[in-house]
């Protein structure tokens, strides 16, 4: 099974666009995840860096400036999305990656706090 890091810089691109108010709170995120095609065509027009910054963790041992290397996908490349960080807690909660799962969890409770 493939282990992680928390992507710091994606954590403070998330709470970037939580302070921003990019944030979409409801959506169904099986139709706004990106799919493959969305991932090429941002990494085309974006480059690494930016595709980087917008997934909570990297893949311990893979190659930078490959997809394998990112995992854990908050956002839809324009704002972030409140089920986007449910689904990461969640994926990381199943499969035991417990500091993504608490990176997860943190920032939900930024959002959450944001908006009070």
């Amino acid at each position: 099974m493939a282990t992680y890091s928390v992507n710091k810089p994606a954590v403070a691109k998330a709470r970037d666009l939580i302070d921003a108010r990019r944030y979409r709170l409801r959506s169904r995120w099986a139709d706004v995840q990106p799919s493959a095609a969305q991932e090429n065509a941002f990494l085309k027009a974006q480059g690494w860096e930016e595709y980087s910054s917008w997934h909570l963790a990297l893949t311990n041992g893979a190659s930078d400036q490959t997809k394998g290397r990112y995992a854990f996908v908050f956002g839809d490349f324009r704002r972030l999305h409140r089920m986007g960080l449910i689904a990461c807690y969640y994926r990381a909660a199943e499969w035991q990656h417990t500091e993504v799962m608490i990176a997860a969890h943190e920032l939900l409770l930024y959002l959450d706090k944001s908006r009070a």
